[in-house]
């Protein structure tokens, strides 16, 4: 579990670079300490914005940080303008991530959109304890399609799913998964909040997923992300982002 500490770092901008007409890609050099697990977070201070923008973090190691984020408001066109030694003020290491050490031997990855992002680092720790994850990577069109090449590089050949049918499986993640050769045995998800419910409410084994939010602190102080579970009201910033599947209540 996350020790919830509020920790504000200095980030430097290394590349920030376009990888598709909406999403990109930021690289940053600092301190990576506080980040412990595969799905946690970054909350960014954009100059002339009140509130922070929190992304999910999609890879990291010592010194050096990796977002993707997709440009759809003011904040996240600001940071596509942010040029290589531009300096961030960040919140790191918020959140708790996906538990990395679940006794799995057929682990699905699910992503939708930019909530494909934080399942890069988690294919990364699963590989590193011996377990070959199956990735399913969900878009609705060709032209959105993202890190096909991320997860080849680290010898994953990612499952490719569109909603318009333009590139690889014809449908939703849930689609993708039914043509598959084997039963996955759990499976860890992260995108839009339907594609969510479809999930947890459609396959028959066990799981976790990483919940999409808008959040005004980031570490659990404004209380304006809180949900409702099974067991009480959660905060999504700093009871989550990441929830068993058994936990969440879908209305």
């Amino acid at each position: 579990m996350n020790n919830y500490r509020n920790i504000e770092t200095i980030y430097t901008v290394k590349t920030n670079e376009p990888l598709t007409h909406k999403t990109w890609r930021m690289r940053l050099s600092g301190d990576t300490s506080e980040l412990t697990s595969a799905g946690q977070f970054v909350n960014l201070r954009i100059d002339g914005k009140y509130l922070r923008r929190p992304i999910s973090v999609s890879d990291y190691s010592e010194g050096e940080l990796t977002l993707l984020y997709d440009v759809v408001g003011a904040g996240t066109k600001a940071m596509s303008e942010m040029k290589p030694g531009t300096q961030i003020n960040t919140l790191t290491g918020l959140g708790n991530g996906f538990n990395e050490n679940i006794a799995t031997e057929r682990p699905v990855l699910l992503g939708g959109g930019i909530g494909c992002a934080p399942l890069l680092n988690l294919a990364r720790k699963l590989q590193k304890r011996g377990i070959e994850p199956t990735v399913i990577l969900g878009f609705n069109t060709s032209a959105d399609v993202a890190m096909k090449e991320d997860f080849r590089e680290i010898g994953i050949e990612a499952v490719v799913c569109t909603v318009d049918g333009t590139e690889g499986v014809k449908g939703f993640v849930t689609d993708a998964i039914k043509a598959l050769p084997f039963l996955p045995d759990y499976f860890y998800a992260c995108g839009p909040t339907p594609m969510l419910r479809a999930v947890c409410l459609g396959l028959d084994f066990p799981g976790e997923v990483s919940l999409e939010s808008r959040m005004g602190c980031g570490f659990g102080a404004c209380m304006c992300c809180s949900i409702e579970t099974k067991d009480s009201a959660k905060r999504i910033c700093k009871d989550g982002p990441v929830f068993t599947k058994d936990e969440l209540i879908w209305k």
